[in-house]
């Protein structure tokens, strides 16, 4: 069955991965807009407001958009929309000085781990004392219409998800290359392996101290 939308409701991501079966993004839209294809199709479609979880995992080859190989996939946990992103806004001080806390979307492009790319963040918590801001990313389309914390720059301090292994498990201690999940350039990261802790629905890993490869 398939379903409408406009691109107001929601819209991809715009890498042209070919995987919805469109030759890119904005032919999709169009199929979506004519009932011809369901946006489940998209591996990068949420649905939801608060929870906001994927309908379909995204399909990983291993070797991120340059041909780079990674050694895992860090994900989101359990019931959440994405890996844990924790940052260092490059002035700590504005957390307190804008009052940001759990919930609010704060936007700032990671220039501490060499990304050309902003992000938007929603927070999970944010320390007054360090300035530490740990939250989800969730895309440009979920900060539309709301109100939005600029922080400019920061710091990239780590993630915390699920680990999917691709060439080798994540090892303590051990310096490794990852894929975050929601990567909009695709390309492969490297951290440092802190926290590796099996669980029934498989491994919660922390990586700190993330550049790009």
């Amino acid at each position: 069955m398939t379903t409408s939308t406009t691109a107001s409701d929601w819209v991809p991501p715009g890498k042209n991965c070919g995987a919805c079966g469109s030759r890119t993004c904005e032919d999709f839209v169009l199929r979506v807009g004519s009932g011809l294809a369901a946006r489940e199709s998209c591996p990068f479609y949420f649905k939801g407001i608060d929870g906001r979880i994927p309908v379909l995992e995204r399909r990983y080859s291993g070797t991120d958009v340059v041909g780079q190989q990674y050694d895992f996939v860090i994900s989101a946990l359990p019931g959440e929309p994405s890996a844990r992103k924790i940052v260092l806004p490059f002035r700590p001080d504005m957390v307190e000085r804008m009052d940001i806390v759990k919930g609010d979307i704060v936007t700032g492009r990671p220039a501490g781990a060499g990304c050309p790319v902003q992000h938007v963040i929603r927070v999970l918590d944010a320390d007054l004392v360090t300035g530490v801001i740990t939250g989800h990313v969730v895309g440009p389309a979920y900060a539309r219409g709301r109100d939005v914390k600029d922080v400019k720059g920061y710091h990239m301090l780590g993630f915390e998800g699920k680990a999917t292994p691709m060439v080798r498990e994540p090892a303590f201690g051990l310096r490794q290359s990852l894929l975050p999940g929601f990567c909009m350039m695709d390309r492969a990261h490297t951290g440092l392996v802190n926290m590796v802790i099996g669980k029934p629905w498989g491994t919660h890993v922390r990586v700190e101290d993330v550049v790009i490869l």
